[in-house]
């Protein structure tokens, strides 16, 4: 019952009618002319991400995890949306638990879009099961894709936001990087790990001027993470949040947009709940 992620699917949930979905992320003109990169932008959170950034008029990379046609039609679809806005756009499949891979999609996409400013980290997979039923590799893959993979991609970013002593990093955490539930052993590891993996980008970029920072998403509707959870566990979700209601991607979007502004300047090491008071 994993709360938030990448992917796109239709929520299949019962109970009352949820609140309307926020309509875009609110757009940014001071980012305007700006390079950011979103790893697992072709669906879900990272989506709504690279779409809030497009419209803010800043340039878009992103990568995306190739598992057969369906993939490529949907990252085909957002590069041709975020084209829409303006703005140039990179975009190709990239597997970010490869370090290899990550240092080249970072090269790449400040060779093909003239720099970068911002980094997202929101790649993010779960594969849920008793501890004491998790083989190796249900472990592993999801370790290596939401934690392994955002350092690869923060180490890659980080000699050139040195360089030009500027910089924004914004990582896709979870509220279950805050708290647990059974059965998600491997996800709350990689996402609290990713807490720390933060507070510590913070302390040894911050006198660069680089941020770093994270997001905290509670459950999001439309998702591929929560597309597979049970309706019954989205209405638990939704009944203890304060706010009454399940999160949307662009929920998580605009905190993000507004972490990569000037007006989150003075902001780092933070974790930011995005979850409707789920955690109060």
């Amino acid at each position: 019952m994993r709360p938030d992620g990448s992917g796109s699917g239709v929520e299949a949930v019962a109970g009352p009618v949820p609140a309307p979905a926020p309509e875009l992320a609110a757009s940014d003109p001071s980012l305007r002319g700006r390079v950011a990169l979103v790893t697992g932008g072709s669906s879900g959170i990272g989506r709504a991400v690279a779409i809030a950034f497009a419209r803010s008029g800043v340039h878009v990379a992103f990568n995306y995890l190739h598992a057969g046609p369906s993939s490529q039609d949907a990252a085909d679809e957002v590069q041709d949306e975020l084209r829409g806005y303006g703005v140039k756009v990179f975009a190709r499949a990239s597997d970010v638990r490869d370090p290899a891979e990550a240092t080249e999609f970072v090269e790449q996409a400040q060779a093909m879009l003239g720099g970068l400013h911002f980094l997202v980290n929101n790649a993010g997979v779960g594969r849920d099961r008793a501890l004491w039923r998790m083989d190796d590799d249900e472990w592993r893959s999801v370790i290596d894709t939401n934690l392994s993979g955002a350092f690869y991609f923060t180490r890659a970013a980080a000699s050139h936001f040195r360089a030009q002593e500027f910089g924004k990093i914004v990582n896709v955490s979870s509220v279950h990087g805050l708290c647990s539930e059974f059965g998600l052993a491997n996800y709350c590891s990689s996402k609290a790990g990713l807490l720390g993996l933060t507070r510590s980008a913070a302390a040894e970029l911050g006198p660069s001027n680089v941020n770093v920072n994270a997001v905290a998403p509670g459950y999001i509707r439309t998702t591929e993470l929560t597309d597979r959870v049970p309706a019954e566990i989205m209405d638990q979700a939704r009944e203890r949040s304060v706010l009454g209601r399940l999160g949307d991607p662009q929920d998580v979007a605009s905190v993000i947009l507004f972490l990569c502004s000037e007006a989150a300047r003075h902001i780092t090491g933070a974790v930011v709940p995005v979850d409707g008071g789920y955690l109060v």
